[in-house]
């Protein structure tokens, strides 16, 4: 049994923007060598999302709408009430979504559709450093 462990970091501008991982995880896939198991995907951070979507712009914007009209970025919250940090809405939407994922390795290859992507979503209400840890149990 293998266990291996990376981190990706990114830039975000945040208000759930959507970023693409997919390449970069399956690229630390595709270098362990193996040929089947599991790797999981978790954003480091309680106002970030891991899921998969077909990545393209109109589905992309569909969206960032859609979490607009679940947790509006000007709804009050008690969260921001109390900090004063004015993000409440974002720790919601990554709730709501789950903080990662699992994804299956067969061949060595991560078990993804033709049109399915790897997305991390930074929800929180400022530009931010994020980062994603990813790790492969396999054999």
């Amino acid at each position: 049994m293998l266990i291996r462990s990376t981190r990706i970091t990114r830039d975000t501008r945040g208000f759930s923007e959507i970023v693409d991982l997919t390449t970069e995880v399956a690229a630390f896939v595709s270098d362990q060598h193996i040929s089947a198991g599991l790797v999981h995907i978790f954003p480091i951070g309680s106002t970030a999302s891991i899921t998969t979507i077909e990545y393209e712009p109109a589905l992309v914007q569909d969206m960032e709408e859609l979490l607009e009209k679940i947790a509006s970025r000007t709804m009050q919250s008690h969260h921001s009430q109390t900090w004063g940090d004015d993000n409440g809405f974002s720790h919601l939407r990554a709730s709501l979504m789950g903080p990662g994922i699992s994804i299956p390795v067969e061949n060595g290859k991560l078990v993804l559709g033709t049109w399915q992507q790897i997305v991390l979503i930074d929800h929180d209400n400022r530009p931010r450093q994020r980062q994603v840890f990813v790790q492969l149990i396999g054999e």
